[in-house]
C-alpha cells in the first residue's frame, strides 16, 4: 500500500545513533587497488561465491553487538553480482529455475531472511547496515526506517545538496522490492530499507543504487519474476516497471560508490558520531570478524538450509 511521500530529513529528530560506532567494509576491490576496509584477498574471493554471506556475517554482528562484544556498529558492503530473494519469491512455481537461469549467466542468487522481495546486488549497489543493541523502551521499527534515510539523505548531500533536496521517501509503485521507506528523486527508486530483529539487538539495511543503469537492474528483476511465474496470473510478486528505478548517478546525485561512501562517513561526522574503524577496534581489543570466519560460514549454511526450500 503506498504511503504519502514525505522528505526523510523531517525524521532527524526522532531517533539518533550512538556517539561512538565501528565500521565493518565490505567493498569488492576495483583494478589495481590494495584492500579495503576490512576486506583481506581471501575473504574477497570468498564473497564472490556466495551472496549469503553478508547476511550471515550481519547474523553473527548483531549477536555479538546485542552480547555488548562489539559496540554498536555500521557495515557497508557490496557484491560483484548476484540476486537476493525474499522468502516469497522463492515459493513462486517456477523460482528453482528462474534462479537457475540467473545463475547461468553468471549472477549469483540466494533467498535472504530480512524480509521484502528480490533485488540486485553488484558492483555500482551500497548496502548499509545500522547494527544496534535494542534499548529496554519500546521499539519503533518506523523511527529506525527514518533515521536511515535522513542518514542516507544527508550522505547524497555532503556533495550534491540539490539532489539531496530532492530526495522523498514513499512507496514507489511498480518497483522492485517496494516498500514505505523508498527513497526516490522524481519517482525513481534508488534505495529500499529494510529490517531484522534479534532478541538483543538488530539491525536496519538498505541498499542504495549509485552507478549504471536503473532500468537495467529493473529489467532484470522484471525478466526472474516473469520466468518465475511460468504465465501463472494473479500471482503475489512485485509487478515491476523498470523506468520506475534509477542510479543516483542517473538523478543527479554521486557519480560513484566512493564518492557516495565518502559522503556518508562525512555524514556521520557532521552528526559528532565518532567511527572507529574496525581494524583498530581489532588492535585494542582482538575482536575481529570476517566472511572466511567459521561461525560466519556455519550461519550462511544454517540460513541456506532454512530459507532456500
Amino acid at each position: 500500500m503506498s504511503t504519502e511521500q514525505s522528505k526523510p530529513g523531517e525524521y532527524t529528530e526522532m531517533s539518533c545513533l550512538p556517539q561512538q560506532m565501528v565500521l565493518f567494509e565490505h567493498l569488492p576491490l576495483k583494478k589495481g587497488e590494495g584492500s579495503i576496509g576490512t576486506v583481506s584477498a581471501e575473504s574477497a574471493a570468498t564473497e564472490l561465491s556466495d551472496v549469503l554471506l553478508p547476511f550471515a556475517y550481519e547474523e553473527a554482528l548483531c549477536r555479538d553487538v546485542g552480547l555488548g562484544h562489539v559496540p554498536p556498529s555500521l557495515h557497508l558492503w557490496s557484491h560483484p553480482g548476484g540476486v537476493a530473494l525474499g522468502l516469497r519469491d522463492s515459493k513462486l512455481p517456477c523460482a528453482r529455475s528462474a534462479m537457475q537461469k540467473l545463475e547461468e549467466q553468471g549472477i549469483r542468487t540466494a533467498v535472504r531472511h530480512s524480509g521484502g522481495a528480490a533485488v540486485p546486488l553488484d558492483a555500482g549497489v551500497v548496502n548499509i547496515s545500522l547494527i544496534l543493541p535494542k534499548s529496554r523502551g519500546k521499539l519503533d521499527f518506523h523511527d529506525d526506517f527514518r533515521l536511515l534515510a535522513s542518514l542516507i539523505t544527508e550522505a547524497v548531500a555532503v556533495t550534491h545538496p540539490l539532489a539531496a533536496a530532492r530526495i522523498e521517501a514513499g512507496e514507489i509503485t511498480h518497483s522492485y522490492c517496494p516498500g514505505d521507506f523508498d527513497l526516490a528523486i522524481g519517482g525513481r527508486k534508488f534505495c529500499g530499507i529494510a529490517q531484522r530483529r534479534q532478541s538483543q539487538a538488530y539491525f536496519v539495511h538498505a541498499f542504495v543504487i549509485i552507478e549504471g543503469s536503473g532500468r537495467q537492474r529493473g529489467e532484470m528483476i522484471r525478466s526472474f519474476y516473469e520466468d518465475a511465474a511460468c504465465g501463472v496470473q494473479g500471482l503475489s510478486h512485485p509487478d515491476v516497471h523498470p523506468a520506475t528505478i534509477g542510479g543516483l548517478g542517473e538523478l543527479g546525485g554521486p557519480e560513484t560508490t566512493e564518492i557516495f561512501i565518502s559522503g556518508m562517513k562525512q555524514a556521520l561526522l557532521q552528526r559528532g558520531i565518532t567511527v572507529k574503524p574496525a581494524s583498530v577496534l581489532a588492535e585494542e581489543t582482538g575482536y575481529s570478524l570476517e566472511y572466511g570466519d567459521s561461525r560466519v560460514l556455519e550461519t550462511a549454511r544454517v540460513l541456506r538450509e532454512r530459507y532456500a526450500n
